[in-house]
């Protein structure tokens, strides 16, 4: 089962981060799955970052840098994956 938890607003290509606007709360450890017009994976959070600083935890409103696996675009969509 996948429940939406945030939008991806940008793509950082160099690094491979992921700036994503959350609607629900993300932790560390929970596994993703990022879909979009040409976007379709899922993965693990492994890090997560809130304005610079590594958090374990982010809740609804904030935006965070997630490292990713593949390329994101705006607008992709991220869902949690539960078991």
């Amino acid at each position: 089962m996948e429940r939406q938890v945030g939008i991806v607003r940008h793509y950082f290509g160099k690094i491979g981060v992921a700036a994503v606007e959350l609607e629900d709360t993300l932790k560390v450890g929970d596994t993703i799955h990022i879909k979009g017009h040409t976007s379709d994976w899922v993965q693990k959070v492994d890090s997560m970052q809130l304005e610079h600083q590594e958090v374990k935890e982010a809740h609804r409103g904030q935006s965070v840098g997630i490292k990713v696996i593949d390329h994101a675009r705006e607008h992709d969509v991220v869902y949690l994956v539960e078991e």
